[in-house]
């Protein structure tokens, strides 16, 4: 990044930054959920998702990466800004493909990339009118422009979008008429994600109370999602406009808009949201608490009424199920390279690794995916199924997992003494140290992280730790 746009970035994103704001205020969900459909709906974007993204099957996980990474983009402080669009930059870096239709794609595009500023831009302008809020000209004008510097962040320049809000418009209108298309993520997320979007971690133990709040939830949020989006997308895809559909739409904007305005701010902080995505982010205080002892109570009762599966998980489970619940990370029925990938990008992202440690994590995975299909991929055809990893799962793990569970000591053992004590524990897996993993120490040695990490992924023993990480 040059001089110049690092001292534009450092200017916009100050005390009184519209974005910083809004990357705290919770309500933002309903702008970045709209736009995610926008996105979608772009080619080169939807394919992308598609193929390597896990949001169908982590969408909470995505949801939390999302509005960490965008806080790190926004932080204060210029080091961590820069990190974090390196970090961005290096993930885009790979993934590369090509859609059903022939059309290569690639995470770099900046076409692309541009568009999910775009998209989100208008969304949060769409959010403030929506909630009953109007921004005046030099406010519009300055938001703009700091989604212009957010996108200079990563691209070096934000000239991909026009320089001035009253250009954007031409420019959005153009590309909802010309460049947008019904791809399979618009269809997949409206008409599935919405109608079985799993459990979020406060409800994770509790799928009664989880199932029934789904079922009116699901249609509920995609109707209003569909609502929202501009009339003439809504055309162009062939989304319908269900009855009652957006004055249920303008009501959930307007409650927003309104909680926004008289709730504390420790409710609709974007932290409490985050506490929910990821219990051990900020800790088990606040508002937040009540509600999760409340959802327990909840769950008690309906237990009390319902037949519930048992809480208690077992210390094994079926190669088949944990082929379903951890390997593939993408949910498309197959083994593949991004599935590894999916891993190697959490566990980076939640370690916030650096380029050096980050190249190692993911070598280490493509050193396991190798080995894999050398083992399972019996038909040679890049991918393993269920059945092909069925039929070998008793010969894993290989070295090359080996190898995952050293890199992910290493980065995890942030002071580098061979050990990973209860604060390291608690970085990586956003959970409390259970000293009965570690024969009563206080503190994992690498022989016994590595066999705990080995009979996890090789599906022999179950992990409360590991599967709020990768399940």
């Amino acid at each position: 990044m040059s001089q110049s746009t690092a001292e534009q970035s450092a200017d916009a994103f100050g005390p009184d930054s519209m974005l910083r704001r809004l990357v705290n205020d919770a309500r933002w969900g309903l702008a970045v959920t709209r736009a995610t459909v926008l996105e979608a709906a772009h080619p080169q974007i939807g394919a992308a998702l598609i193929e390597n993204s896990t949001f169908v099957t982590h969408p909470w996980r995505r949801l939390r990466n999302t509005f960490v990474s965008t806080q790190r983009m926004l932080d204060p402080d210029q080091h961590v800004r820069t990190r974090e669009a390196a970090r961005l930059n290096r993930l885009h870096a790979r993934i590369s493909g090509t859609d059903p239709r022939g059309r290569p794609y690639d995470g770099t595009d900046a076409e692309a990339r541009a568009w999910v500023v775009a998209a989100l831009f208008e969304s949060t302008v769409t959010m403030y009118r929506l909630g009953g809020e109007s921004l005046d000209g030099p406010a519009l004008e300055q938001l703009y422009a700091e989604f212009r510097t957010f996108l200079a962040l990563m691209e070096g320049d934000g000239d991909r979008l026009p320089a001035t809000v009253r250009e954007f418009w031409p420019y959005y209108d153009d590309m909802i008429d010309h460049r947008l298309e019904s791809t399979e993520a618009v269809r997949v997320i409206l008409y599935r994600l919405f109608a079985n979007v799993p459990a979020p971690p406060l409800l994770r133990n509790h799928p009664a109370v989880w199932a029934a709040s789904r079922t009116v939830a699901g249609p509920v949020a995609a109707a209003i999602t569909i609502a929202s989006l501009p009339e003439p997308f809504c055309r162009r895809v062939a989304l319908p406009d269900l009855p009652g559909a957006r004055a249920l739409m303008h009501g959930a904007y307007l409650t927003a808009g309104f909680a926004a305005r008289v709730l504390p701010d420790s409710w609709v902080n974007v932290n409490a949201l985050v506490s929910l995505l990821d219990p051990g982010h900020g800790g088990d205080s606040g508002p937040w608490q009540t509600v999760r002892r409340k959802a327990g109570q909840a769950a008690a009762m309906v237990r009390l009424v319902t037949p519930a599966p048992d809480d208690v998980a077992p210390t094994t489970r079926s190669a088949d199920r944990f082929f379903t619940e951890v390997l593939d990370q993408t949910g498309d029925g197959y083994l593949t390279w991004p599935d590894l990938a999916a891993m190697a990008r959490e566990l980076a992202t939640r370690l916030d690794l650096d380029e050096q440690d980050e190249e190692r994590l993911y070598d280490a995975y493509a050193t396991w995916w190798r080995e894999l299909q050398t083992n399972l991929d019996a038909d040679g055809d890049g991918r393993v199924t269920r059945q092909e990893y069925a039929a070998s799962a008793v010969s894993l793990p290989g070295s090359g997992l080996i190898k995952v569970a050293d890199v992910l000591f290493d980065v995890t053992d942030g002071d580098d003494d061979q050990t990973i004590d209860a604060q390291e524990f608690q970085s990586l897996f956003r959970t409390a140290f259970h000293r009965d993993l570690t024969g009563g120490a206080d503190a994992y040695s690498r022989s016994a992280f590595v066999r705990q990490f080995l009979s996890f992924m090789s599906g022999q023993r179950h992990s409360v730790a590991y599967d709020s990480l990768l399940s």
